[in-house]
């Protein structure tokens, strides 16, 4: 009986021998493959002991100094209201006391190189013009930014406006100031021509009468002084 066991233990000797070279084996072979790669992985990623990460095609990052070149500044705090002086290209002026309507009396036109002093009657029909020079109702009021449009027949009010040019000053006094203009373009164009009447982006007076000044009949063509505003009052 006791031969028999120790016959059993010595025929277990090499079976377990060779179990444990070919588990040795193996061993060796999964370690050395990319399965064990694999598991070892997915066992760190269930456990949490590694972070996933984005793999796909990406810019490396920049280096540190480029970095920094790369920095959106702060935004600065906003800096406090500037107030700007006046310029003539930004005339600053008293509001007229109210709007005026067709034929009222507006003020006056001074024209020093002529020693004339005209009354501008707000509107440009031939009621207006008989008593004076008419502003055009559809331009700004004179001292304002843009254009103000004076018109006036050549016969009367305007008689000597040719000797009126380059360089030389028109005054126009009203309830909102005295602004005070320098010729700075003389114009002859067709009666027709629209861009008298054209905006402008400063304060500009635009005077337009008939031409020529000694043609016998209706006048063709207009005679324009365009006038810049140099100062206020």
């Amino acid at each position: 009986m006791m031969k028999d066991k120790h016959e059993k233990k010595r025929s277990k000797k090499p079976l377990l021998l060779s179990l444990s070279i070919a588990l040795i084996i193996l061993g060796l072979w999964f370690s050395t493959t990319s399965t064990a790669t694999f598991v070892k992985g997915y066992m760190l990623y269930k456990t949490g002991n590694v972070e996933a990460k984005d793999f796909s095609n990406k810019p490396e990052a920049q280096p540190p100094a480029l970095a920094e070149e790369l920095e959106i500044p702060e935004e600065p705090e906003a800096a406090e209201e500037q107030i700007e002086e006046p310029t003539t290209d930004s005339v600053l002026h008293s509001e007229y006391p109210k709007t005026p309507e067709i034929g009222d009396l507006m003020g006056e036109l001074i024209i020093p190189k002529l020693e004339a002093s005209l009354p501008i009657i707000h509107g440009t029909n031939e009621d207006e013009l008989e008593k004076g020079v008419g502003h055009f109702a559809e331009s700004v009021l004179p001292g304002e930014n843009d254009n103000s449009v004076l018109s006036g027949h050549r016969d009367t009010v305007f008689r000597e406006l040719g000797e009126v040019g380059k360089g030389d000053l028109l005054i126009v006094k009203t309830h909102s100031g005295t602004f005070t203009y320098k010729v700075r373009q003389v114009r002859i164009v067709d009666e027709d021509d629209r861009t008298v009447i054209v905006p402008k982006p400063k304060a500009t007076l635009t005077v337009s009468t008939c031409y020529p000044f000694d043609f016998v009949g209706y006048a063709p063509d207009r005679y324009i002084l365009v006038a810049d505003l140099v100062s206020s009052e």
